[in-house]
């Protein structure tokens, strides 16, 4: 328009361009004072917001503590500040210094992990949020949120809850029978009279089901304080005199469940703690706490059962599964000693006489074995005696697998087998241990029973005394017996005796069986130079170390354990070697100390008076060291009074 002007009106053209100019201005100055106002309203703004956050932060009601990186404090508000001691500043600090036990690898950021941690009487459960800076430094965020009165809301809860215990008086038969009838009604009384003042002192309501077995309920609080105690009730009960000629012991079974389960699982836990403790020799007591089991006393020797009716019974069901197998399998632990080849024999030859096809599975010879092993050769067993390979490739859909001197898994010749087959039957004396071969078709485990080959020779016994052993057979069952009682010394019973009269009978030769257990001269002389080294410890347990790599260590510890206890005044011994993968440890006692405990805290496992282990990856020194500090830990839980 304003060219149009300039065609006709001069005047009013240069007015109207003064007009457009001024226009424009106008336009251009308005939008920046707008956005100018608009900045500094959004600065304001951020402003007024960054005040807010730090005031919110600071008066946050939960304590608030931010980290570098590297775990550094680099602020807190004042809610962490009240937590800490007046005038105790924790800034450029660790964090993992100002905070005894504070494992800050726990908080990796995600929201979904926390850390539980107590402070001044108070719990506080931790969350972690990480952020970046405006200097893209990473910063971790510490939320700390008390639940004090949820953890003791909780705490009330778990020592409120019901626990059951089995108690059982383990040779209740045998102390009657060697009582007068006169004393029998006192030691009856004297027995109920000392459980129930433990129960009530324990704010326990105990009752009686059974002459000689009792059913306890009581919190899970009042438990902390038994274990306290070391369960006491086992000591004042077989230090009781009451007419009986024989102590008293207990086996007691408590079975604890941390998930919310019913009076009847809490019944079925405790009853299979109270089936541990018998079968580990009754005397002790038994927790089990999902998969965990603890163990308390074990002081003294199992009794032996005088009546066979359990032996028949097993006997009766081995045969049974035998004669309804197709093939059958036998093995026992790996390294196998007389004891374990010997009963693998007996249970061949029963298999054999059942009409049943029979291995033996033995992945070569030992020095424990050598000379029965030749002598097995000579007589053409060569062909049952198989290898694990080959053993696995032959089982069939019914093959029946027969474990004997030993129930752990990692311990048996080929824990493949296990696996491999639908039927498995156990057959040892061990005291049962933590690690137990479950879902066999039968279990047979005596403690009291001298060997596994004495066991064996019962079973022959009651599935047929038709059964014919050959000599080699029968002598072998005799050296196994022989060897495991140190010549019929100690753990010996009047069963033992009858198993080897049986055997005799059965054309064992007592010298061939002396022959079967003969040592080479390298043996006695690593023996000798062993116990020249010997030291004591509380002195009335002798340690040795043996510095001699050789293939036969395995025998030369044990029977160097053995020939300490011949020294005066030795109640236990303990021998440390030097094996393929770690160190060894063999110890031996005459029933005063209960050697299978304090080897069972290093993982290992027997019986009172023989037992063993095996430490991985440890050299000598450090065996030993860790053996000193179970040995202390045996006698103060007060093992031996």
């Amino acid at each position: 328009m304003v060219f149009v002007l300039y065609k006709y009106n001069l005047m009013l053209a240069i007015f109207g361009t003064f007009v457009l100019i001024y226009l424009i201005f106008y336009k251009y100055r308005s939008a920046n004072q707008s956005e100018e106002r608009w900045r500094e309203l959004v600065e304001n703004l951020q402003l007024d917001m960054d005040t807010v956050s730090q005031n919110t932060l600071m008066d946050l009601p939960f304590p608030l503590l931010i980290l570098k990186s590297d775990s550094d404090v680099v602020w807190y508000n004042s809610g962490l500040r009240e937590m800490l001691p007046k005038g105790r500043n924790i800034l450029n600090k660790r964090i993992s210094d100002e905070f005894e036990n504070f494992d800050i690898k726990k908080l990796n950021g995600d929201k979904k992990e926390f850390l539980e941690y107590k402070l001044n009487d108070k719990n506080y459960r931790i969350y972690s949020s990480c952020v970046k800076n405006s200097k893209g430094e990473k910063l971790n965020m510490l939320y700390w949120v008390e639940n004090t009165e949820f953890y003791e809301l909780e705490k009330k809860y778990l020592d409120e809850m019901p626990s059951l215990a089995f108690i059982q008086v383990d040779n209740y038969d045998e102390i009657m029978k060697s009582s007068n009838e006169s004393y029998k009604p006192l030691i009856n009384a004297v027995i109920d009279q000392k459980i129930n003042s433990w129960a009530k002192e324990n704010n326990a309501f105990l009752n009686k089901y059974e002459q000689d077995q009792y059913v306890m309920f009581f919190e899970f609080k009042d438990l902390k304080r038994i274990e306290e105690k070391k369960f006491d009730i086992l000591d004042v009960m077989r230090e009781t005199q009451s007419g009986n000629k024989l102590p008293i012991t207990l086996s007691i079974g408590i079975g604890i469940s941390d998930e919310k389960k019913s009076f009847f699982n809490l019944k079925e836990l405790s009853k299979s703690a109270l089936d541990i403790a018998l079968a580990r020799g009754g005397d002790q007591a038994v927790i089990r706490k999902d998969g965990k089991i603890s163990y308390y006393g074990g002081k003294t020797q199992a009794v032996e059962k005088r009546t066979k009716v359990k032996a028949r019974l097993k006997a009766h069901g081995i045969k049974e599964l035998i004669e309804n197998s197709s093939k059958v399998f036998i093995m026992g632990h790996s390294v196998p000693d007389i004891d374990a080849l010997g009963a693998a024999l007996g249970i061949y030859r029963t298999a054999v006489f059942l009409g049943k096809e029979a291995y033996i599975i033995a992945d070569g010879s030992n020095p424990s074995i050598d000379v029965l092993y030749g002598e097995l050769k000579k007589e053409n067993y060569g062909n049952i005696l198989i290898t694990s390979d080959t053993a696995r490739k032959s089982v069939g859909d019914n093959s029946l697998l027969v474990i004997v001197d030993v129930h752990r898994k990692s311990l048996v010749q080929d824990p493949a087998m296990v696996d491999k087959v639908d039927k498995v039957i156990i057959i040892d004396h061990h005291i049962r241990a933590s690690e137990f071969i479950e879902d066999t078709a039968l279990t047979y485990i005596e403690p009291y029973a001298s060997s596994t080959c004495e066991l064996v020779t019962e079973i022959i016994e009651y599935v047929d005394d038709r059964i014919e052993l050959t000599e080699l057979e029968a002598t072998a069952l005799l050296a196994g017996i022989h060897m495991d009682t140190k010549g019929f010394s100690i753990k010996t019973g009047a069963r033992t005796f009858e198993a080897a009269s049986f055997l005799r009978k059965k054309g064992a030769d007592t010298l061939k069986a002396k022959e079967l257990l003969k040592d080479d001269m390298s043996i006695i002389m690593a023996k000798a130079e062993a116990l020249k080294r010997s030291e004591f410890i509380r002195d009335k347990i002798a340690v040795t170390f043996i510095d001699n790599k050789t293939d036969k260590i395995n025998l030369i510890t044990a029977q160097t354990a053995d020939a300490l206890l011949n020294i005066q005044g030795v109640e236990a011994s303990f021998v440390i070697a030097q094996g393929d993968e770690g160190s060894i440890i063999s110890g031996r006692s005459y029933g005063k100390i209960n050697v299978q405990r304090i080897l069972e805290e290093l993982g290992g496992g027997g019986h009172m008076n023989v037992a063993g282990a095996q430490l991985p990856g440890n050299n000598g020194e450090e065996a030993k060291k860790m053996l000193e500090k179970a040995i202390d830990e045996y006698f103060e839980e007060g093992e031996l009074k």
